[in-house]
């Protein structure tokens, strides 16, 4: 909701600036249809990389406080909303709590995912080994019709 591409710009600069993030990595803006309720505009998604001293659950927590900056505000599953952040991957681990599920368990569901993570992980940085499985498997994927790259 609102003006789109503003509020992504300004979140990823939030993250980017947030105490224990050093440096962050963007995958370029994509537009895609709605999931779940598609009675709504177009979203725009993108993914970012960080490096970060923080856990994981702190992360999640950072993430959701610059949602709430943002207006979000959860009434309504897969509705309209000024932002929507999510902890996809955090090196390697795997964890399951109430609160946190890593890796996410719909990522490779979601073209609006798999097309901005598979981007982001051919850049220089994410050439380390570990990142071979997650990028054989986004290969693996079928192409995602509906996401486009927003101008």
């Amino acid at each position: 909701m609102g003006d789109r591409a503003a509020t992504l710009i300004s979140a990823v600069e939030k993250l980017r600036t947030s105490p224990g993030i050093a440096s962050l990595e963007s995958s370029s803006v994509y537009e895609t249809e709605p999931v779940g309720m598609v009675n709504q505009p177009k979203f725009l998604n993108l993914v970012v990389g960080v490096e970060t001293v923080l856990t994981p659950e702190d992360l999640l927590k950072r993430l959701q406080a610059i949602e709430q900056e943002f207006g979000r505000v959860r009434t309504e599953r897969w509705g309209p909303r000024t932002l929507d952040l999510d902890l996809l991957l955090f090196e390697g681990e795997t964890r399951v709590s109430e609160f946190l599920q890593l890796p996410h368990p719909r990522m490779l569901e979601r073209g609006f995912v798999t097309v901005p993570l598979g981007e982001l992980l051919t850049r220089p940085h994410f050439q380390k080994a570990h990142w071979h499985v997650l990028r054989e498997k986004l290969a693996a994927q079928p192409k995602r019709e509906g996401v486009r790259l927003f101008s």
